[in-house]
């Protein structure tokens, strides 16, 4: 029989993220800090929103751009806070999620060998979604000492002539890095001078810590070359929702439009009418559970300082990456080792790229008492191994 299976497809590796989780979750009393879910419930004035639309009947299909009310009030909500202007009409669409919206982006814009610069450790789809498009992914090692952050020099090094897309995943996901507007007006100035479209992943936008998040869009020249990809899951604790969107030039919007019109048809309407409400009057949620993030995001800092584990500061998301290298052990090893001994699971660095070897991803998107009794037992599990 003829191999049914695609070897494009067969090549790409599942994501690391979902091995570790589901691991843990066969395991009892296991206690898994891995998965970046909020554990807040989606606030009620927007869960009420969306059960009012169900009972007034508003189950219908929406435009394939998704709600007109939707799309202006993410227009109201960009200029007011991210200091950009975006047309509802042309130069917006309504996604399945931030990451339906990385992945047609990337189909909309490449051409079979057309080369994306995906600086890593980084979300787990940007490499497999580029392959998907037929592009080339090039990656660009993120160092801890430069605090993760991507630098002119590593960006320089990496573009070539079949350069098209860098991919800026700030806030990142899994570091925390994230890249004040000095950063980016460097990163800009080569985008505009190479000619190179910038892909801006911000679902983590509203959580920073001590500074305000700024869109590479919002800078000079550079909104005409960005996609923006922004959603509702991290920010108001909505990710069983699967609503996201992206912003940019009227001509790939366009086509991102067609993609999804024969995908997916339209984002789920009960979705787009609790976050319209979301975005009204949910800016006191994202207040409170930012502060408590950070809270959480302190603890673990003064917990991995007590037990003199190094991990650089993370001022957004809400991860931390510390560094395992002293225990001569890879990041799979050390993880296993530490859900087989203290029934916790983490997720190794090395789920974010290569270059993530050496570190572990530990999520603080869970309550203080499940943080404590987590680093007790990392406390715990590393006492050992350096009296060995």
């Amino acid at each position: 029989m003829r191999n049914p299976l695609s070897e494009t497809i067969v090549n790409i590796k599942p994501s690391g993220i979902r091995k570790f989780f589901d691991i843990a979750s066969e395991r009892k009393d296991t206690i898994s800090l891995g998965v970046g879910e909020p554990d807040f419930d989606t606030p009620w004035h927007i869960r009420d929103e969306g059960i009012y639309s169900l009972e007034k009947g508003k189950t219908f299909y929406t435009s394939n751009a998704g709600l007109m009310d939707l799309r202006i009030e993410i227009g109201r909500y960009l200029s007011r806070r991210m200091n950009i202007e975006y047309d509802p009409k042309t130069e917006m669409i309504i996604t399945v999620g931030g990451s339906e919206a990385i992945d047609i982006g990337l189909r909309a814009m490449l051409n079979p060998g057309d080369e994306v610069l995906i600086p890593q450790p980084s979300y787990v789809s940007y490499e497999p979604c580029t392959i998907l498009a037929g592009g080339k992914p090039v990656i660009i090692e993120l160092k801890n000492e430069n605090e993760f952050r991507l630098t002119p020099e590593e960006l320089l090094e990496a573009i070539t002539d079949k350069t098209k897309i860098l991919i800026l995943p700030f806030p990142n996901n899994p570091t925390g890095a994230i890249m004040e507007k000095s950063d980016l007006e460097k990163i800009a100035k080569i985008c505009i001078e190479k000619d190179i479209f910038v892909m801006s992943d911000e679902i983590y936008s509203e959580l920073t810590y001590g500074t305000e998040h700024v869109s590479i869009a919002s800078l000079p020249g550079m909104k005409e070359r960005t996609i923006v990809i922004n959603g509702f899951s991290k920010a108001y604790a909505m990710t069983g929702w699967r609503l996201g969107y992206a912003c940019g030039p009227k001509a790939i919007i366009e086509q991102m439009t067609k993609i999804h019109q024969f995908a997916i048809m339209c984002a789920p309407t009960t979705s787009q009418y609790a976050a319209v409400e979301a975005l009204k009057n949910g800016d006191d949620d994202v207040a409170m559970m930012r502060e408590s993030y950070n809270q959480r995001r302190n603890f673990l800092m003064n917990a991995f300082k007590e037990m003199d584990l190094p991990c650089f500061e993370p001022f957004g998301a809400f991860y931390v990456f510390p560094c395992i290298k002293e225990f001569g052990m890879t990041s799979e090893e050390f993880a296993f080792a530490l859900l087989d001994a203290e029934k916790l699971a983490v997720v190794p660095g090395t789920a974010f790229g290569d270059c993530g070897e050496g570190f572990l991803r530990i999520s603080y998107a869970y309550s203080l008492e499940k943080l404590r009794i987590a680093m007790g037992r990392i406390d715990h599990f590393i006492t050992g191994l350096r009296n060995k």
